[in-house]
């Protein structure tokens, strides 16, 4: 039956994966041609044929868009053939954004899960704080960076939590949502035997509405944790920062490296699935130990 289901989860996986792949050299080919095709005009070159043309279009040094297979080579140039402490090495830039990502995902975790408490437990907070909360999403975070890096500057807060707190202020609202709605999802049955029991509201909350609402709440980190990592990419932007993930977006931008903005996006895109992998997992541990694995 294991054998079974990891095959049906396995399976469209790599479909989607494949057809992912093709597109990218199609697409590859088609930004790349207009280039390829002036190169050969300007070298009177003329006699050519289809295949040439296309293997060119994936060979480019600075192509359009970079081949699957030309990124590759970049992530494995800049992870296995570089010292960790190499500048140019990804596994260095990764450890720096992923440092801001993590403490952004746990202060954003925090507040997240303190913001839901309150609005569940008062009502007046419910009606003012909620709609603030939602409001707050709704800005622009390229906008708001700047400006927090600025203001964090101005009274003496540098280094790792300015970025640390753009990605707090990316990851607590899947965390708001996620944990209202746990909090909310008790059977009223069961809360009605807490208030037979005469349980006190501390008491209610720990024993019934917290574990009930564990469920929901890894649900919603997975979406927090993918989120502090853009956050910690975004936040490296404005500051002109010379190491992490969003330094060799910047670097690639800068002079013309496509196939080093390509690597840093696809390593981004990498550790975040790492990321969302390992929270799953935790989450998955923490329901079966607490006997709510089906709720999953």
């Amino acid at each position: 039956m294991k054998t079974h289901t990891l095959r049906e989860s396995f399976v469209p996986v790599v479909v989607v994966l494949c057809a992912i792949v093709l597109l990218w050299y199609a697409a590859t080919v088609f930004l790349n041609i207009p280039w390829q095709r002036d190169v050969y005009e300007r070298a009177n070159n003329t006699d050519y044929s289809v295949v040439e043309m296309v293997s060119a279009t994936m060979s480019q040094e600075r192509p359009v868009m970079p081949a699957p297979h030309q990124v590759a080579q970049e992530v494995y140039k800049t992870t296995v053939e570089k010292k960790i402490t190499s500048k140019r090495s990804l596994i260095f830039h990764s450890g720096v954004t992923l440092s801001s990502a993590l403490l952004g995902f746990l202060l954003g975790t925090l507040l997240g899960i303190l913001l839901a408490v309150l609005i569940v437990y008062n009502r007046a907070l419910n009606k003012s704080l909620m709609p603030w909360i939602i409001t707050s999403q709704t800005i622009p975070i390229l906008a708001v960076a700047p400006m927090i890096i600025v203001v964090l500057n101005a009274v003496g807060i540098q280094g790792l939590l300015p970025k640390a707190f753009i990605s707090m202020y990316l990851s607590f609202f899947p965390v708001v949502v996620g944990m209202v709605k746990g909090l909310t999802s008790a059977d009223s049955s069961h809360t009605d035997l807490m208030h037979t029991y005469n349980a006190s509201a501390a008491q209610t909350f720990w024993k019934l509405r917290l574990p009930t609402s564990l469920p929901y709440l890894f649900t919603s980190m997975k979406v927090a944790v993918a989120i502090a990592m853009v956050g910690a990419i975004v936040a490296e932007l404005p500051t002109g920062a010379v190491a992490g993930l969003g330094a060799r977006l910047l670097a690639g931008s800068y002079y013309g490296q496509t196939i080093q903005i390509w690597s840093a996006l696809v390593m981004a895109s990498l550790l975040a699935a790492l990321l969302v992998m390992c929270v799953g997992l935790i989450g998955k541990l923490v329901n079966r130990r607490m006997g709510l694995a089906h709720h999953a």
